[in-house]
């Protein structure tokens, strides 16, 4: 493959075309599904404001909304990405969401966006809840993990920041390997390909910022090579 394409603007056309094909789709999805059925268009070269096109009302997404914690973990992986179908999660709202995420890539194989379907199953698990209930059996579980969705990307790092520091300690309270494994985990999860994160955490963490590239740094040396760069904000 011309190396020109894979850096210059001929990959960023095709990459467009792609995106454009695809909106067509979106609408079409959602209306084949009803109002049950949100789809999203992402393009993550741009994870602040990655949806490009939606069609349905699922997860209150909108046009140059953000990235959700599921697309940060899918831009963290670059290439070695995967299409993750027909998962459940629930939103901070309680409504339970199928979901399927199948990634795009260019012709180069380089990932760079991806199509979500969202469908909204909050009431045909109350269906079946009451049905196996009247049967005497034990309803389904409710352990789905919530997930943030939003137009903001700073809720999402927030919510991500929340769940991996534990609860009973700050940092002051955490020892180096602990603060170690809080930057792989968030790093792990594509928190520090958005740009400006690692202001974010280091503000929320009571750090300076040299200090949290620091331990990003050493983070990412512990484990190995780096992550698949995704955007100037994934360096340190």
């Amino acid at each position: 493959m011309d190396e020109d394409f894979r850096t210059g603007p001929a990959r960023d056309a095709e990459r467009d075309a792609v995106l454009r094909a695809l909106v067509p789709v979106v609408d079409g999805v959602a209306a084949t599904f009803g109002p049950v059925c949100e789809v999203v268009l992402h393009d993550y070269r741009r994870p602040e404001n990655s949806v490009v096109a939606v069609a349905g009302e699922v997860t209150g997404r909108a046009v140059g909304g953000a990235m959700s914690e599921i697309g940060l973990r899918v831009l963290a992986r670059g290439d070695d990405a995967d299409d993750e179908l027909n998962y459940v999660t629930r939103t901070a709202t309680g409504r339970t969401v199928k979901s399927s995420t199948m990634v795009l890539r260019d012709s180069a194989g380089t990932v760079f966006g991806a199509l979500c379907v969202n469908v909204d199953v909050t009431e045909v698990g109350r269906a079946q809840t009451l049905l196996a209930a009247l049967a005497g059996a034990a309803g389904p579980s409710a352990d789905a993990p919530v997930t943030t969705f939003g137009d903001d990307i700073d809720s999402v790092v927030d919510t991500l920041l929340d769940t991996h520091l534990p609860r009973d300690l700050t940092w002051a309270g955490l020892d180096r390997p602990r603060r170690l494994a809080l930057f792989r985990a968030l790093d792990e999860r594509g928190v520090f390909a958005v740009r400006r994160a690692i202001e974010q955490v280091a503000a929320r963490l009571g750090i300076s910022r040299a200090s949290a590239y620091s331990y990003l740094s050493q983070a990412r040396t512990a484990t190995g090579p780096e992550p698949h760069p995704t955007s100037e904000g994934a360096r340190p």
